[in-house]
């Protein structure tokens, strides 16, 4: 009989545990959308990102139970699609203090990604 790791961690720990893979995931989608955004607009600073997309993706692997793939994708997507949309409005608004909003809150969202890696 296979028991999931989960099952064998005390409630608490079993949300303390999803709240982070949640955290990393959301952070691999952010990374994805910065990234997608940097090679739109030919920033060499990509590469870098790629590589924190990277680290932050093993992240996601090295908590994940197959049974949490449904979800991890989910949050990944939501969190891209999210970013992306500050990216876009941050980038190509008309209204510069909109646009400014916008970049503080996309560059904050990624700061606290970009925090939990270790270089």
């Amino acid at each position: 009989m296979v028991f999931s790791v989960l099952s064998l961690l005390p409630a608490g720990a079993a949300v303390a545990h999803e709240s982070t893979l949640h955290t990393f995931a959301s952070c691999a989608g952010r990374l994805s959308a910065v990234m997608e955004h940097q090679w739109l607009m030919s920033d060499a600073a990509s590469d870098r990102t790629h590589a924190q997309r990277a680290a932050m993706l093993s992240l996601v692997d090295a908590i994940m139970t197959p049974e949490q793939g449904r979800d991890v994708l989910s949050w990944r997507i939501d969190a891209k699609q999210a970013h992306a949309v500050l990216l876009t409005r941050a980038t190509f608004n008309d209204d510069a203090a909109d646009a400014a909003w916008a970049l503080n809150r996309a560059e904050a969202e990624l700061a606290t990604c970009t925090g939990l890696l270790l270089s």
